[in-house]
């Protein structure tokens, strides 16, 4: 609180003040009181005044400076009405006992949301295990088939498990802290595990993947970055042209490496690039592919975020599209 709001604050109580101690002079003067008396009287009044309002105004900021850091203080901001002193005027007392009641409710709701949360993250993750046995005995079902069914009935098995894997994922993103291990990793082996965990679909989509010597070592989660290059794979597999091809390569930045996943694919509009990383934003190709779910990209954000990547996609439409991944270094890593 600034002088100029303390003023515009207390201005109808200082005119009162002020026209009361006007009358009260004016008695006096009327009753036959001195001049140098009134005098004096009105000096001692206004210096009296000065020092209330001066004492006042900076008892209000010491105490707004100590519950402003407080509020900073605290990891959980929504429990500031349960630490703050308490006050001790009957009317301040009255309204801090009203917010507390508030805060109250609100951490119960607050409470309620994340119980309802976590007991759907663990549905989603049982129903991702359960569904996996069927998805492996199709798997094992579709070998007596021959030809072109069986590339067919492959194929859509290899979305299923994305789709299944991207749900899990999804429901993890909440709260990734709780299964995220960030350690040094081979660049090259994190993506050739990518690249193997999407064979099938990469396979019958006819695209070939091109990956330059990657020599670097990186410092991330190998689960939740292995999903992000499998999103990125997807999508280029995805919105393919002729002769599809994906091309990985990495180069040092700084203390940094950057990965670049480029292909030969569909493209992005210009005016749908500053939408593509919104979640459940499809596109034109999208829509006209009728397969997408507008999530990948929302995860690759969200899962770069937490990692501490740096993210970025070019696209020029019916040329391809470029993905830039940015590992940190190990001092980034070791400061965070």
């Amino acid at each position: 609180m600034n002088l100029r709001e303390f003023l515009s604050d207390r201005l109808g109580r200082m005119a009162g003040q002020l026209a009361c101690a006007a009358g009260a002079v004016c008695f006096l003067w009327a009753t036959g009181t001195r001049t140098g008396v009134l005098t004096l009287l009105v000096l001692a009044d206004l210096v009296l005044f000065l020092l209330v309002q001066t004492a006042d105004y900076l008892r209000l900021r010491a105490h707004l400076a100590e519950l402003e850091k407080i509020l900073a203080d605290l990891d959980e901001k929504y429990l500031f009405a349960e630490c703050i002193p308490k006050p001790k005027s009957a009317y301040e007392r009255k309204l801090f006992a009203l917010n507390r009641r508030a805060g109250k409710s609100m951490l119960e709701t607050v409470s309620q949301a994340r119980s309802a949360q976590w007991a759907y993250r663990e549905y989603v993750e049982s129903w991702v295990h359960e569904i996996k046995t069927p998805i492996t005995a199709a798997r094992m079902l579709c070998q007596g088939l021959e030809g072109e069914r069986r590339r067919k009935f492959l194929q859509e098995l290899a979305q299923i498990e994305a789709h299944v894997q991207r749900a899990l994922y999804y429901a993890r993103a909440e709260s990734p802290e709780r299964d995220c291990l960030i350690r040094q990793t081979a660049l090259s082996e994190l993506v050739a595990q990518a690249i193997q965990a999407h064979q099938t679909f990469l396979i019958q989509s006819g695209v070939r993947v091109e990956m330059e010597d990657l020599p670097y070592t990186v410092y991330t989660d190998e689960k939740w970055a292995g999903f992000l290059l499998g999103q990125l794979l997807q999508n280029a597999a995805r919105y393919r042209r002729e002769d599809p091809v994906i091309r990985i390569t990495a180069r040092p930045l700084g203390q940094k490496v950057a990965l670049r996943v480029e292909d030969n694919g569909l493209g992005i509009p210009a005016h749908e690039l500053p939408r593509v990383f919104d979640r459940g934003f499809t596109g034109s190709n999208g829509r006209a592919r009728g397969a997408s779910t507008g999530m990948g990209l929302y995860l690759c954000q969200k899962v770069a975020g937490f990692l501490g990547l740096d993210l970025r996609l070019e696209a020029e439409e019916g040329k391809g599209t470029s993905v830039s991944v940015s590992f940190p270094g190990k001092e980034e890593v070791t400061k965070s």
